[in-house]
């Protein structure tokens, strides 16, 4: 079967790393991750402004926090650490899908003796892949969430103020040295290892239940489906993997911006500490601080990537003779 009918099969509809022109794929991903991110990131300035808020905070829901953000600070006060994460974030992204994809590629081949089912098969490469990729990416995912939470709750709940990302980068080396900037890696894997991989195996599987819905066999079809209708199958599974991720992961999400939002001059606490915090003051549910936007976040940012990416690899995809 030649890649041409390969591609138009419903098993498929992702295009294999081998056949990407890598160049052109990081160079447009990398203005498409830009674009992305900016329409996304006041979500993320809300949901870490609700997680590490006080317990005598006035805002604790996400509209009275954008509401009290524009107020004193004006939309600018929605890109805080804007700039720290968006340096940072090309040479993550690029480690992050390299390692997504190549993963991918490696466990469907193992699986193949397996004889999985579609569905099946899908969630688990996909998982792999999504896991794989995040625990690469966190070497400089990390260091990026560290300054730029900083930046985000900088003067908010009795936080201290900086002069931007190089700033807060000199007082957390010059208190902790390089390991701090590292704070919270172990939640960091914990916590977004697991989303990665939920995320993944559930939008991975969940395209391909739609598909048999929809009424495709997975078999060689004659007619191969529209752009517009890959669109919206991609669509839907990135919002139903974000609202698995989100559930699963929110949590620990939490524990972990507040870990490393802590100011220099606090006393270090752990994990544990940090739970019986979020108990007293809220009860069970202030685990899931931050519940709102963080679905939000990642439903409209998995939403709105997966269907970019998918498009993306189409376009950069190499046309053999």
């Amino acid at each position: 079967m030649d890649s041409r009918a390969n591609m138009a099969s419903f098993d498929q509809k992702e295009i294999n790393w081998d056949k990407l022109d890598k160049t052109k794929l990081f160079v447009v991903g990398a203005g498409l991750f830009t674009g992305v991110t900016v329409a996304l990131y006041p979500v993320s300035v809300i949901k870490t402004r609700i997680q590490v808020a006080s317990k005598d905070a006035p805002q604790k829901n996400a509209l009275a926090v954008f509401r009290n953000i524009v107020k004193v600070d004006g939309i600018p006060g929605l890109y805080r650490g804007f700039g720290t994460v968006i340096t940072g974030a090309v040479p993550a992204r690029i480690i992050f899908l390299t390692s997504l994809e190549t993963t991918k590629v490696a466990a469907i081949k193992m699986l193949e003796p397996f004889k999985l089912s579609e569905p099946v098969q899908a969630a688990v490469a996909n998982g792999l892949g999504g896991m794989v990729a995040s625990i690469s990416a966190q070497a400089v995912f990390v260091p990026i969430d560290v300054v730029s939470q900083k930046l985000m709750v900088q003067g908010y709940s009795g936080h201290a103020n900086y002069n931007g990302g190089l700033d807060v980068a000199q007082k957390i080396i010059k208190a902790d040295g390089f390991r701090g900037l590292y704070r919270g890696f172990g939640l960091s894997v914990m916590t977004y290892s697991p989303s990665s991989a939920v995320w993944w195996a559930s939008y991975g599987s969940s395209q391909r239940v739609i598909w048999r819905l929809l009424g495709h066999s997975g078999q060689y079809e004659q007619t191969t489906p529209s752009q517009w209708q890959l669109a919206c199958v991609q669509a839907a599974g990135g919002i139903f993997a974000g609202a698995v991720a989100s559930c699963v992961t929110t949590p620990l999400d939490t524990i972990k911006t507040r870990l490393q939002v802590m100011d220099n001059t606090e006393e270090r606490q752990k994990a544990r500490q940090v739970v019986k915090n979020l108990i007293a003051e809220d009860g069970w549910k202030g685990l899931y601080r931050g519940l709102g936007p963080r679905f939000f976040s990642m439903s409209a940012w998995g939403t709105t990537m997966i269907v970019s990416y998918e498009y993306l690899k189409r376009l950069c995809a190499k046309v053999e003779d």
